[in-house]
């Protein structure tokens, strides 16, 4: 069983029509977007009145709501976006969901008794990570898609060592990067996956030599057949993806869900129907069976599209009616000279209702079974009475309009108390982060080098070198400081088995994308410098993460110059400023789709429909995509006083050209070959 002793349906909903989906086919609890801030922005989403009539409707039907605020926030934002969890904890929010540390932080200090839970977002993958969110005042961790059985298992056992939930995608659409760490929409048209704006440019043509041309797309997820063997590990929720999807899909996915849980298995109708019409050439549990490759890939077809009407009517079906999932206890009093009472009762809230006093009966007198068969009546509600006492006196008469009065009345009093909120407005005011104004020298340089071939002879002027986790070296340059870096998808054993091998080369500095890795890194007497895939975007993140434990910050991919001068941390932040930056992380290779890892040389390509390469490269059991052309800013001298560092990320550099481009960062020379800025002026929507 989960921690909780419970298990979770949590469906997605995007506007009005897809939560009637979604709750009238059997979810214990949505998860849904506010018009601003979410990861779907382009999702109808919920304003302020419709949240608070989102939150009554489901209350009332014993379904509780989640709010997605799970997207990087800026500087400028953190007020409104802290405004908005406010409102949303005053209409009675169940838990919100977050991507962005600083604004969790913000959160548990202003509004402490509303439930945090980690976004997939965050790519939480093992269970190193799960103290540290503890202290940070989350409940609940959403775990990474990629994530195999073995994996979910030992991941669980920490969290409930912890007190921990957590929660499990169990069906949908899945996307080819972790989640969290794709940059691919931003760096090609400006729309930021991580600020809700993906375009999905993954869906798009991209080849891999071998492959079917659509090497970026996967099937889709399903794991209904193993809901058993999850819940028995200890998952809480199960999750269904989809806000950008249609009502019919919703309760599909939300009524296979139900039926996996409450039945053991889905109906063949129904499955075939979900893998038919609304997925890519049919499902993939992959991930989960560590059976990655070509089977996971697939697409969506028009005909697939076409196949998706003849379904609708079956589907409509299926959230017609008001669901029944409310049991109710009563007590309906009908005596002779006293005005008619009925109670009901949900187990928590009670009410009771009076009518009119009972007439004499002329012809038929009110009997137990008839009294009991007017008041049962509770069609079109989410109530059923499970149980009745009828105290009736003999020879009276109470008419079907009085019955159904009380009944209405009762009714109404019952959804106001199911739907009322029992905690007290909160009513605290976010203080921002006073900007940073201070303007720096010229930024120290870091650099990166992928193999020790790449490493300058006689290096000097460089104030660190960043070495790969997964690389042995043989000479340590004097007298410069060292810092490993660990792959962001590494595994906990991996991490912890290299790292001493380090250490014992007297290196004292880790460089850490995810936060597992930070505190691995800590443990093992490291000093931590937060990378890229850690996200900080903001002063408030910033601060968080100096928090716990790095002493230096290199800053998410997709700030601006602008934002990262003003952004105050209390620690040394910098940025990637030259270098072919990653900008999908894999589980499942795309060159898999293509060919055996045993005929890989590690480094393949992929090609987009413009006919532009970019390198995939394998790291620690997993793989990244980098851009085609690198950052360039060595001309940008003024604007790199923004940063106290600035990193050189090489990666397929010759040993010549790596002391070349340094060369060129020390003079401020313009860019001499293809180049981008990346997203430090153009920024992202």
């Amino acid at each position: 069983m989960s921690l909780s002793g419970i298990t979770e349906v949590l469906s997605p909903v995007g506007n009005k029509e897809m939560l009637i989906a979604a709750v009238r086919s059997g979810t214990d609890a949505v998860y849904l977007g506010a018009k601003e801030f979410s990861a779907r922005r382009n999702a109808e989403n919920f304003d302020s009145a419709g949240l608070a009539d989102t939150v009554s409707y489901c209350h009332i039907r014993g379904v509780k709501v989640y709010l997605t605020l799970n997207i990087l926030i800026k500087d400028s934002e953190l007020e409104s976006a802290f405004n908005l969890a406010k409102t949303a904890y005053n209409c009675g929010i169940d838990g919100i969901i977050i991507q962005d540390l600083g604004l969790a932080a913000a959160l548990k200090k202003l509004l402490p008794d509303l439930p945090l839970h980690a976004s997939t977002q965050m790519s939480v993958h093992t269970p190193a990570a799960l103290a540290a969110l503890k202290k940070l005042g989350f409940c609940r961790v959403v775990a990474a898609r990629e994530m195999s059985k073995a994996e979910l298992r030992e991941f669980c056992s920490e969290a409930k060592r912890l007190a921990l939930e957590v929660e499990v995608f169990v069906h949908g659409a899945l996307c080819m990067s972790v989640s969290g760490q794709c940059l691919l929409s931003a760096f090609l048209g400006s729309r930021s996956g991580n600020r809700g704006c993906c375009a999905g440019p993954c869906r798009l043509p991209f080849k891999v030599p071998g492959g079917n041309g659509y090497d970026l797309s996967l099937k889709d997820l399903s794991l209904f057949d193993y809901i058993g063997e999850l819940a028995e590990m200890g998952v809480t929720s199960f999750k269904i993806e989809g806000r950008m999807k249609r009502p019919e899909y919703v309760a599909a996915a939300t009524s296979a869900c139900r039926a996996a849980i409450d039945l053991g298995s889905v109906p063949d109708r129904l499955y075939e129907t979900l893998k038919n019409v609304f997925s890519r050439s049919g499902f993939t549990d992959g991930y989960y069976k560590e059976k990655t490759g070509a089977e996971m890939f697939g697409i969506r077809t028009k005909e697939d599209v076409k196949a998706a009407e003849k379904a609708f009517p079956f589907l409509h079906e299926i959230y017609r009616n008001e669901r029944t999932s409310v049991a109710l206890d009563g007590r309906l009093t009908v005596r002779a000279g006293e005005r008619t009472t009925l109670l009901l009762s949900d187990g928590i809230n009670t009410v009771e209702v009076c009518g009119d006093v009972p007439e004499k009966a002329l012809n038929s007198s009110a009997t137990e079974q008839s009294l009991k068969e007017g008041i049962s009546k509770l069609g079109g509600t989410p109530y059923y009475l499970k149980a009745i006492k009828i105290q009736c006196d003999g020879g009276l008469f109470v008419s079907a309009k009085q019955l159904n009065s009380l009944r209405r009345q009762a009714v109404s009093l019952l959804d106001e108390k199911r739907a009322a909120q029992i905690k007290e407005k909160n009513n605290a005011v976010y203080t921002e982060i006073l900007p940073d104004k201070k303007r720096l020298a010229a930024p120290e340089i870091y650099i990166r080098c992928e193999n020790e071939e790449q490493i300058p002879k006689n290096l000097c002027d460089v104030k660190m070198l960043i070495f790969p986790l997964e690389k042995n070296i043989t000479h340590l340059p004097e007298s410069i400081p060292f810092a490993v870096d660990i792959p962001r998808f590494a595994d906990d054993k991996y991490i912890k088995a290299r790292l001493p091998y380090f250490k014992e080369k007297g290196v004292k500095y880790a460089l850490c994308g995810n936060i597992s890795a930070m505190e691995i890194a800590r443990e093992e007497g490291f000093s931590v410098i937060a990378d890229t895939g850690i996200n900080v975007y903001n002063s408030e993140s910033a601060c968080t993460v100096s928090g716990m434990g790095a002493e230096a910050i290199i800053l998410s991919n997709e700030i601006t110059l602008p934002a990262a001068a003003t952004l105050n941390s209390p620690v040394p932040k910098g940025i990637i400023a030259y270098g072919k930056i990653p900008l999908m992380l894999f589980k499942n290779c795309p060159l898999k789709n293509g060919r055996d890892c045993r005929k890989c040389d590690k480094k393949g390509k992929i090609t987009d429909r413009r006919n532009t390469e970019f390198t995939v490269r394998c790291r620690a059991g997993a793989s990244e995509m980098l851009n085609s052309v690198p950052v360039w800013l060595a001309d940008k001298t003024e604007d790199l006083k923004s940063v106290d560092f600035a990193v050189l990320y090489f990666t397929d550099e010759k040993p010549e050209r790596v002391k070349e481009i340094i060369d060129l960062y020390k003079k401020g020379s313009p860019p001499s070959e293809n180049y981008t800025r990346g997203l430090f002026y153009r920024g992202t929507i």
